[in-house]
């Protein structure tokens, strides 16, 4: 299948670039905008509207398809790239990506990632670029092989086609009683994440935070039927180590009393501390999960700041140094090594959590999707976006369809295997 054209043209994410930095210093809110100044390279305010930049291939029969290229909400922090500056990337890929495309076989999606996706003057490409590109690269296989893009990952990776569905993961942002209502009546398998990305939201010595997973184990009681346990997720954005201390026996008690509250329910902490670099965070989050193993409660940890590329996955799921590796998608880069990072957790009997930003759209979700069930990951992200309905939407509408669509086909074909 050749690629006889390509075309680029902006757009937005669903929500906004945040100067994780700034945020963690205590700057303040005025409405939606926070107050001060910011602190990450490259920002030109804390806050900045998310944007995109999307790459349409024009296939030998005259089929556009789509990928959309965008960085995530905290830009910069944690070993990521820098801000996404759409005008820089369109210039890349028009100068560098665009001729390798109009070379490549879109049938054959490893190999037209590995054709695309070469180093350019010794350094990789932005990730953003590999993560939109290779969206593109797989729904042009998937239309020339006249099937889902997840059974393109199924062929390319001799996986068997998937039966089971993917637990799905919802973000509250800031407006987390709303939210988490919203959450509860629809029935979401992981809950709530809570955005506890500074000190007041955190508490002195956690009680804000504690307050707060006491309020939403209470609320699932009081409003969810009575038969609905779901898994509750709180990321606290490294705020375990900066207030109670980066000891990590002290951060394993505290995950510990946090559990004991709310004993009924899985509780999953994810980012408890950033360590700094993705070495020290290998080594110290592989002693807090050892001492929460050791105790062999429903706490568990799981991993995303320092962890971004495959390699840094790796490290990881061999160290057992996370219960669950966030596989942040737009950071993996390339869906092919999105995938990849699952089978890596699997291999090494680690939870695979595939994520991603509030900053995405609607089509690089959908296609994060079809990775996410094709290698069957323990939880997906609901994005974009932050207001739990419009992301609940896009992904869980989606794993429904695709599993409808390979059912049918097992029954056409008599494949009951």
């Amino acid at each position: 299948m050749q690629i006889k054209d390509v075309i680029l043209t902006r757009g937005d994410g669903a929500f906004f670039y945040d100067d994780q930095a700034a945020i963690r210093a205590g700057v303040d809110h005025d409405g939606f905008l926070y107050v001060g100044e910011p602190l990450t390279p490259g920002f030109p305010s804390i806050r900045v509207p998310a944007s995109c930049l999307s790459v349409g291939l024009v296939l030998a029969d005259d089929t556009i398809v789509w990928g959309d290229m965008m960085g995530v909400q905290y830009s910069g922090a944690g070993g990521r790239d820098p801000l996404f500056d759409a005008d820089q990337i369109k210039a890349l890929t028009s100068q560098v990506v665009v001729p390798r495309l109009l070379k490549a076989d879109a049938s054959r999606f490893l190999d037209a990632c590995s054709l695309t996706f070469q180093w350019f003057e010794g350094k990789r490409l932005p990730l953003s670029i590999e993560y939109g590109v290779s969206q593109a690269l797989l729904s042009a296989a998937a239309h020339a092989a006249r099937s889902t893009m997840s059974e393109v990952v199924c062929r390319e990776f001799s996986l068997p086609l998937p039966r089971g569905r993917v637990p799905i993961y919802c973000q509250s942002g800031d407006a987390r009683e709303i939210n988490v209502d919203k959450m509860i009546l629809k029935g979401v398998d992981v809950l709530p994440h809570g955005l506890i990305n500074s000190r007041k939201k955190f508490g002195a010595d956690g009680q804000t935070f504690i307050e707060f997973v006491k309020w939403v184990a209470r609320r699932v009681r009081e409003i969810g039927p009575a038969d609905y346990s779901p898994v509750l997720h709180f990321d606290v954005y490294g705020w375990i180590g900066f207030e109670i201390g980066s000891d990590p026996q002290t951060i394993a008690d505290f995950i510990c009393k946090v559990a004991d509250m709310v004993p009924e329910f899985i509780l999953n902490i994810e980012s408890p501390a950033d360590f700094g670099s993705t070495a020290a965070q290998v080594d110290d989050y592989a002693r807090i999960v050892a001492i929460l193993d050791a105790r062999g409660g429903r706490a568990r940890v799981v991993v995303d700041e320092q962890c971004n590329t495959l390699d840094d996955v790796r490290l990881f799921a061999e160290a057992k140094a996370a219960h669950l590796i966030q596989i942040k998608a737009p950071d993996i880069g390339s869906m092919a090594d999105t995938a990849r990072a699952v089978l890596i957790c699997k291999e090494n009997r680690v939870g695979a959590y595939v994520g991603g930003s509030c900053s995405e759209t609607d089509i690089s979700a959908r296609a994060t999707v079809h990775v996410s069930v094709a290698t069957q990951a323990d939880m997906m992200l609901a994005k974009p976006g932050m207001g739990v309905d419009e992301g609940l939407t896009i992904i869980g509408n989606e794993q429904n369809r695709l599993l409808a669509v390979l059912e049918r086909g097992r029954t056409q074909t008599g494949n009951n295997a």
